[in-house]
């Protein structure tokens, strides 16, 4: 765990994510990064001594055959409180919409839920398990579906909720996690998704392993043009201004 923590520092102390008196819900899909996340937020209560309280939020999307009582019990486990919100999301993306490329609305939705329950729950943060790959990925679908330079940012201030995002894993590389989640045996509750490896996410996932046997530093050095803004080279809005 000493390089999972020290990421979680280093996103902390590079982005103030974490302050005395925060109250964190911590989005938790049972997945192997939100699970190794939540273990690792309650030991960086001790190794940075700061004084701040843990929520787990989980949003059933409806698909049935989750396994809630895998997160149940582990949540129990670390004295961490575990809401679940019991939606239709499933549904209404799949039979009511019939959305063709689901995973944007169900995104949206299932973040609007867990936003909801965290104001309810009197929380000022919520915590997102996104780590290094997932950065460079929504980069890559961002460039090839939208024709933008884009990715999600480590903290961000939801006015409508007054809530603010965090994601501390966001310096890790996800063999990272694999390595520390197989260390531990933490337990996973496996994703009731229909379409879960099928996904743009994966397409670009696929295109980045690639990359990597072109060059094994690929996605490092794609993580580290997108930290240091100073060195980038585009099109910006004063080259308009240039005769």
């Amino acid at each position: 765990m000493r390089k999972i923590l020290g990421g979680v520092r280093r996103a902390d102390e590079r982005f103030s994510m974490i302050s005395p008196g925060d109250k964190i819900a911590v989005g938790l899909s049972g997945g192997k990064d939100s699970m190794l996340l939540l273990y690792a937020l309650t030991l960086y209560q001790k190794y940075a001594k700061t004084d701040y309280e843990l929520l787990a939020v989980t949003v059933d999307l409806g698909f049935g055959n989750y396994a809630t009582d895998v997160m149940q019990q582990y949540t129990d486990g670390l004295g961490v409180p575990l809401t679940i919100i019991k939606t239709q999301i499933s549904d209404i993306v799949f039979n009511i919409r019939k959305e063709k490329n689901p995973c944007a609305l169900c995104a949206k939705m299932r973040k609007g839920a867990l936003y909801e329950t965290a104001e309810k729950l009197g929380c000022n943060k919520a915590a997102f398990a996104h780590h290094g790959d997932d950065v460079v990925q929504t980069l890559l679908m961002s460039l090839m579906y939208e024709g933008r330079m884009n990715t999600f940012s480590p903290k961000s201030y939801l006015s409508r909720r007054d809530i603010t995002l965090i994601r501390p894993f966001v310096f890790l590389r996800e063999t990272d996690i694999i390595s520390a989640v197989r260390r531990l045996d933490i337990p996973i509750a496996k994703n009731p998704c229909p379409i879960d490896f099928s996904t743009k996410r994966e397409q670009a996932k696929e295109i980045i392993r690639y990359l990597g046997t072109l060059n094994p530093q690929a996605a490092d050095n794609m993580l580290g043009a997108i930290r240091n803004t100073q060195t980038y080279n585009l099109w910006d809005k004063d080259f308009d201004n240039l005769t």
